[in-house]
Protein backbone atom coordinates (compact mmCIF):
# COMPACT_ATOMS: atom_id res chain seq x y z
CA UNK A 1 0.00 0.00 0.00
CA UNK A 2 1.23 3.33 -0.80
CA UNK A 3 1.58 6.11 1.55
CA UNK A 4 -0.29 8.49 0.19
CA UNK A 5 -3.19 5.74 0.15
CA UNK A 6 -2.29 4.74 3.64
CA UNK A 7 -2.61 8.11 4.98
CA UNK A 8 -6.79 8.38 3.16
CA UNK A 9 -7.57 5.48 4.31
CA UNK A 10 -6.40 6.72 7.65
CA UNK A 11 -8.22 9.67 7.43
CA UNK A 12 -11.53 7.98 6.33
CA UNK A 13 -11.37 5.34 9.37
CA UNK A 14 -10.65 8.63 11.56
CA UNK A 15 -13.67 10.33 9.94
CA UNK A 16 -15.95 7.38 10.71
CA UNK A 17 -15.66 7.22 14.13
CA UNK A 18 -16.05 10.51 14.85
CA UNK A 19 -18.96 10.90 13.02
CA UNK A 20 -20.38 7.34 14.82
CA UNK A 21 -19.71 9.39 18.24
CA UNK A 22 -21.59 12.39 17.15
CA UNK A 23 -24.15 10.34 15.87
CA UNK A 24 -24.57 8.48 19.33
CA UNK A 25 -24.60 11.23 21.11
CA UNK A 26 -26.96 12.91 19.76
CA UNK A 27 -28.97 10.17 19.88
CA UNK A 28 -28.41 8.68 23.62
CA UNK A 29 -26.56 11.39 24.82
CA UNK A 30 -22.71 11.87 26.07
CA UNK A 31 -23.13 10.41 29.27
CA UNK A 32 -24.55 6.93 27.52
CA UNK A 33 -21.81 6.75 24.59
CA UNK A 34 -18.84 4.79 25.47
CA UNK A 35 -15.76 4.17 23.53
CA UNK A 36 -16.91 0.24 23.15
CA UNK A 37 -20.21 2.29 21.95
CA UNK A 38 -18.55 4.67 19.10
CA UNK A 39 -16.06 1.71 17.91
CA UNK A 40 -19.21 -1.24 17.67
CA UNK A 41 -20.98 1.42 15.52
CA UNK A 42 -17.95 2.39 13.44
CA UNK A 43 -17.24 -1.53 13.04
CA UNK A 44 -13.92 -1.27 14.38
CA UNK A 45 -12.01 -2.46 17.24
CA UNK A 46 -11.96 -0.76 20.48
CA UNK A 47 -8.31 -0.85 20.45
CA UNK A 48 -8.18 0.80 16.77
CA UNK A 49 -10.58 3.58 18.21
CA UNK A 50 -8.17 4.26 20.73
CA UNK A 51 -4.91 4.38 18.25
CA UNK A 52 -7.22 7.30 16.80
CA UNK A 53 -8.82 9.35 19.48
CA UNK A 54 -7.49 9.97 22.93
CA UNK A 55 -11.11 9.72 24.64
CA UNK A 56 -14.74 9.75 23.41
CA UNK A 57 -14.93 13.04 24.52
CA UNK A 58 -12.06 13.88 21.84
CA UNK A 59 -13.68 11.26 19.08
CA UNK A 60 -17.03 13.81 20.00
CA UNK A 61 -15.75 16.78 19.63
CA UNK A 62 -14.42 16.23 15.88
CA UNK A 63 -18.10 14.73 15.12
CA UNK A 64 -19.70 17.73 15.98
CA UNK A 65 -17.03 19.95 14.49
CA UNK A 66 -17.11 18.18 10.89
CA UNK A 67 -20.99 17.93 11.15
CA UNK A 68 -21.41 21.60 11.75
CA UNK A 69 -18.35 22.90 9.66
CA UNK A 70 -20.69 21.14 6.71
CA UNK A 71 -23.71 22.82 8.09
CA UNK A 72 -22.67 26.18 8.73
CA UNK A 73 -20.45 26.53 5.33
CA UNK A 74 -23.27 24.79 3.26
CA UNK A 75 -25.76 27.36 4.67
CA UNK A 76 -23.87 30.44 4.02
CA UNK A 77 -23.26 29.24 0.27
CA UNK A 78 -26.86 29.02 0.19
CA UNK A 79 -27.26 33.13 0.88
CA UNK A 80 -28.31 35.45 -1.72
CA UNK A 81 -25.39 36.91 -3.32
CA UNK A 82 -26.64 40.49 -2.97
CA UNK A 83 -26.21 39.79 1.39
CA UNK A 84 -22.95 41.74 2.83
CA UNK A 85 -20.88 38.95 4.69
CA UNK A 86 -22.17 39.97 8.24
CA UNK A 87 -25.94 39.63 6.73
CA UNK A 88 -25.31 36.33 4.87
CA UNK A 89 -24.00 35.09 8.56
CA UNK A 90 -26.61 36.45 10.34
CA UNK A 91 -29.05 34.73 7.84
CA UNK A 92 -27.16 31.25 7.69
CA UNK A 93 -27.38 31.00 11.48
CA UNK A 94 -31.11 31.89 11.58
CA UNK A 95 -31.70 29.02 9.42
CA UNK A 96 -29.54 26.50 11.29
CA UNK A 97 -32.05 27.76 14.71
CA UNK A 98 -33.96 24.37 14.87
CA UNK A 99 -30.53 22.20 14.93
CA UNK A 100 -29.60 24.02 17.52
CA UNK A 101 -32.65 23.31 19.87
CA UNK A 102 -32.43 19.54 18.79
CA UNK A 103 -29.47 18.93 20.42
CA UNK A 104 -29.60 21.64 22.56
CA UNK A 105 -29.16 18.66 25.98
CA UNK A 106 -26.45 17.21 24.12
CA UNK A 107 -24.42 20.50 23.85
CA UNK A 108 -25.33 21.46 27.62
CA UNK A 109 -23.41 18.62 28.74
CA UNK A 110 -20.40 18.45 26.34
CA UNK A 111 -20.30 22.18 27.74
CA UNK A 112 -20.03 21.67 31.09
CA UNK A 113 -17.73 18.34 30.91
CA UNK A 114 -15.22 20.94 29.04
CA UNK A 115 -15.87 23.32 31.64
CA UNK A 116 -14.28 20.75 34.06
CA UNK A 117 -11.09 19.96 32.19
CA UNK A 118 -8.15 21.58 30.53
CA UNK A 119 -7.45 19.41 28.36
CA UNK A 120 -10.91 19.66 26.78
CA UNK A 121 -11.22 22.97 26.84
CA UNK A 122 -8.30 23.37 24.75
CA UNK A 123 -9.55 21.00 22.33
CA UNK A 124 -12.79 23.14 21.95
CA UNK A 125 -10.77 26.42 21.42
CA UNK A 126 -9.13 24.63 18.62
CA UNK A 127 -12.57 23.49 17.32
CA UNK A 128 -13.69 26.78 17.08
CA UNK A 129 -10.51 27.93 15.41
CA UNK A 130 -11.69 25.02 12.74
CA UNK A 131 -15.22 26.85 12.51
CA UNK A 132 -13.28 30.24 12.52
CA UNK A 133 -11.10 29.36 9.58
CA UNK A 134 -14.00 27.67 7.38
CA UNK A 135 -16.48 30.56 8.19
CA UNK A 136 -13.41 33.06 6.61
CA UNK A 137 -13.05 30.84 3.49
CA UNK A 138 -16.30 31.10 2.77
CA UNK A 139 -17.50 34.76 3.87
CA UNK A 140 -14.37 36.16 1.76
CA UNK A 141 -15.64 36.54 -1.64
CA UNK A 142 -18.21 38.46 -0.61
CA UNK A 143 -15.96 41.16 0.94
CA UNK A 144 -15.26 44.34 -1.44
CA UNK A 145 -11.46 45.21 -2.21
CA UNK A 146 -10.40 42.33 -0.71
CA UNK A 147 -6.43 41.78 -1.36
CA UNK A 148 -4.45 38.53 -0.43
CA UNK A 149 -3.65 39.28 3.18
CA UNK A 150 -6.55 40.64 4.13
CA UNK A 151 -7.78 40.08 7.89
CA UNK A 152 -11.43 40.64 7.51
CA UNK A 153 -12.45 37.37 6.60
CA UNK A 154 -10.36 36.01 9.86
CA UNK A 155 -11.92 38.45 12.15
CA UNK A 156 -15.69 38.35 10.46
CA UNK A 157 -15.24 34.42 11.02
CA UNK A 158 -13.59 35.13 14.82
CA UNK A 159 -16.50 37.43 15.49
CA UNK A 160 -19.36 34.97 14.68
CA UNK A 161 -18.04 32.54 16.84
CA UNK A 162 -17.58 34.62 19.57
CA UNK A 163 -20.83 35.41 19.25
CA UNK A 164 -21.89 31.58 19.33
CA UNK A 165 -20.29 30.90 22.49
CA UNK A 166 -21.52 34.03 24.54
CA UNK A 167 -24.88 33.38 22.91
CA UNK A 168 -24.21 29.55 24.81
CA UNK A 169 -23.27 31.06 27.73
CA UNK A 170 -25.75 33.13 28.07
CA UNK A 171 -28.20 30.56 27.79
CA UNK A 172 -26.28 28.10 29.99
CA UNK A 173 -26.63 31.18 32.96
CA UNK A 174 -29.72 32.06 32.00
CA UNK A 175 -32.04 28.96 30.28
CA UNK A 176 -34.65 29.84 27.99
CA UNK A 177 -33.84 29.40 24.34
CA UNK A 178 -30.68 28.08 23.35
CA UNK A 179 -31.49 29.37 19.35
CA UNK A 180 -33.01 32.42 20.52
CA UNK A 181 -29.63 33.26 22.54
CA UNK A 182 -27.08 32.66 20.16
CA UNK A 183 -29.30 34.17 17.34
CA UNK A 184 -29.51 37.76 19.71
CA UNK A 185 -25.38 37.22 19.72
CA UNK A 186 -24.87 36.67 16.23
CA UNK A 187 -27.35 39.65 15.09
CA UNK A 188 -25.10 41.81 17.35
CA UNK A 189 -22.68 41.80 14.97
CA UNK A 190 -24.56 43.90 12.60
CA UNK A 191 -23.79 47.92 12.74
CA UNK A 192 -26.61 49.57 14.00
CA UNK A 193 -27.49 53.23 12.78
CA UNK A 194 -26.54 55.36 15.55
CA UNK A 195 -29.56 57.51 16.92
CA UNK A 196 -29.63 61.78 17.24
CA UNK A 197 -28.78 61.66 20.86
CA UNK A 198 -25.78 59.59 20.34
CA UNK A 199 -24.90 61.58 17.19
CA UNK A 200 -25.01 64.55 18.85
Amino acid sequence: MSDSLRVRKRARTRERIAAAAAHLVMRDGLAATTADRIAQEADIARATFFRYFESKEYAVAEGFTATWTAAITDSLRRQPPELSAIDALTAAFRELAAGFEAIQGEIAEIERQTRDSLTLRAWTLLCYLNFETAIAEVIAPRLPDLTVDDPRPRLIGALAMASVRIGIDDWLRDGGSLSDRIARAVNSMAPRPMNSATEE
